[in-house]
């Protein structure tokens, strides 16, 4: 079996968070034993561009009992579990191609790597892989059944493909599925962006003037948390109704330009490029901590910072690295603006996961039944996987809900009866 990993002998931490993770996700582990007994992935070449963490060795180990021949590679450079990928590879035979740090030529070997594999199905996380098959492999992409697209940044790029005709298979935006965005987005990410925030800088978020850059689902989650620990909390965006929204919710709204002058911790979370740009970083005080959790590093300009700055100090703490001004000021960017979530902590926990990726490979499932009958599109998740998803975790939390009586049933469906 091939794979690129760092050192195989992590392995037994590595199943040890594998298995920890699978405690909280017994949605997923229904989704797992089904397969196991349905076979819906059998013989089936497949790649997945996705962070490599104990929540995905998890649906990986679920594709695999599906039948999938699953090859996995990460989807971003910092943000792989190295003993988690030993594990896979040792423990479940999963060929795994990520390294924790690994550069810009060895995360694009990697995922050549995996096209190579010639999947019939893909899974990606910021659309790295369709881009590169529709780019630099077009035979290769003829024979793709779907793909699925499991975030925000990645959803835009392949709705952006599908405008200008480059899409040449089905897409599943798992991301816009409720189970996932509205779940794994808000609470998966507001938790986790803080927990990454934290572990990198250790400090006390109360009383801190804390900008959220972007108030989408993930903006939502971040804003809510940072409230909920006594932070200042300052929201910027683009869009009218989302700031209007975020001065309903008792926030600060102002633009990127006012925040920039009196913000102590930036966050972006847009999906977009350069959100926070060199004429920014200018007006920035002292000791200001910036962060990204949106997908890609794009969302700061590092290359404006640093040509603002007349000294780099790199890894004054663990993924923190100080930028200093011509007048003395310090700016301290986080996890070189990559993940922060990821980067610095150990991404969504468990339980949110087993949601999105209950979806995820329900939504597969979906997709090679319904091969043939797909353009080249992109697609929402079915309404019946939500709710089947939704339930599921519910009865798994022990939640008994109401079910509507024939008479409500026959009320919501008719026109006739009003008051």
């Amino acid at each position: 079996m091939n794979y690129d990993i760092k050192d195989i002998n992590l392995a037994t931490e590595g199943k040890r968070r594998i298995e920890w993770a699978e405690n909280d996700m017994p949605v997923l582990r229904q989704v797992r034993e089904k397969f196991a007994r349905e076979k819906p992935l059998e013989g089936k070449n497949m790649s997945a561009c996705l962070h490599v963490t104990a929540e995905t060795a998890n649906l990986a180990r679920t594709l695999k009992a599906g039948g999938a021949n699953l090859l996995l590679c990460a989807s971003n450079p910092l943000s792989t579990q190295d003993d988690v990928a030993a594990s896979l590879v040792k423990d479940y035979d999963i060929q795994v191609f990520a390294i924790t740090g690994e550069d810009n030529e060895t995360y694009y070997r990697h995922i050549n790597t995996a096209i190579e594999h010639k999947p019939v199905v893909t899974m990606d996380d910021g659309a790295d892989l369709v881009s590169k098959i529709l780019s630099d492999y077009p035979e290769i992409g003829a024979n793709v059944i779907s793909s699925m697209e499991e975030t925000t940044t990645g959803v835009l790029r392949l709705r952006a493909m599908e405008r200008d005709g480059a899409l040449k298979f089905p897409v599943i935006a798992v991301n816009d599925a409720v189970t996932k965005n509205l779940f794994d987005n808000r609470y998966g990410t507001g938790q986790s962006t803080i927990d990454g925030i934290i572990r990198a800088t250790d400090v006390l978020l109360a009383g801190k003037n804390i900008v959220v850059v972007g108030f989408g689902w993930c903006g939502k989650g971040v804003a809510m948390r940072a409230k909920g620990m006594g932070a200042n909390v300052i929201v910027t965006e683009v869009d009218a109704v989302r700031a209007l929204e975020a001065v309903m919710e008792g926030y600060r709204v102002m633009s990127i330009k006012e925040a920039a002058q009196i913000g102590d911790l930036f966050i972006t979370l847009t999906g977009d490029i350069h959100v926070i740009r060199k004429e920014h970083f200018a007006l920035m005080k002292d000791g200001a901590l910036v962060a990204n959790s949106g997908h890609f590093n794009v969302e700061l300009d590092v290359e404006g910072l640093t040509e603002l700055a007349k000294e780099v100090r790199k890894g004054v703490r663990n993924f923190v690295d100080q930028y200093v001004l011509d007048d003395g000021r310090r700016i301290n960017l986080l996890a070189e603006g990559r993940l922060i979530n990821l980067a610095a902590a150990e991404g969504h926990p468990a339980s949110v996961m087993d949601m999105s990726f209950a979806t995820q490979t329900l939504a597969t499932e979906w997709a090679i039944k319904e091969a043939g009958n797909l353009e080249a599109k992109v697609y929402n998740v079915p309404q019946e996987i939500e709710d089947w998803v939704a339930t599921l975790k519910l009865k798994s939390m022990g939640i008994e809900i109401d079910e509507l009586t024939e008479e409500q049933k026959h009320y919501l469906s008719s026109w006739e009866m009003g008051t």
